[in-house]
């Protein structure tokens, strides 16, 4: 099967987007932030103790991904809770997972 044809404009404009999402997920903090969230709505408290990413580089981290639409906040109370609101996020981290993090997982 073959993938239809794009035109140049087309092309440079999704290479664009995928260098900002490759260029977001190239750094280790918000990489493992991510692959935390992936796993269900995280609070800020669990997301410091499951990563070891200490206040303030959390709080800047889990900004650029605000920032950038990854992930979407709900508060109750004081807690202010993140999970994944882009579904084309959530794919890659499951290649990058099958990739170089499951043993077990089919090739």
């Amino acid at each position: 099967m073959s993938s239809p044809v794009l035109d140049i404009s087309q092309l440079r404009q999704s290479a664009s987007v995928a260098c900002s999402t490759l260029r977001l997920l190239a750094n280790e903090d918000r990489l493992m932030l991510l692959c935390q969230i992936s796993q269900g709505e995280k609070n800020v408290s669990t997301l410091e103790s499951l990563t070891g990413i200490r206040q303030p580089t959390l709080s800047q981290q889990l900004g650029v991904l605000r920032t950038e639409g990854v992930v979407s906040t709900r508060r109750e109370g004081k807690q202010i809770f993140y999970s994944l609101s882009d579904p084309h996020i959530e794919d890659l981290l499951q290649t990058l997972y099958n990739l170089y993090c499951c043993e077990n997982c089919q090739s």
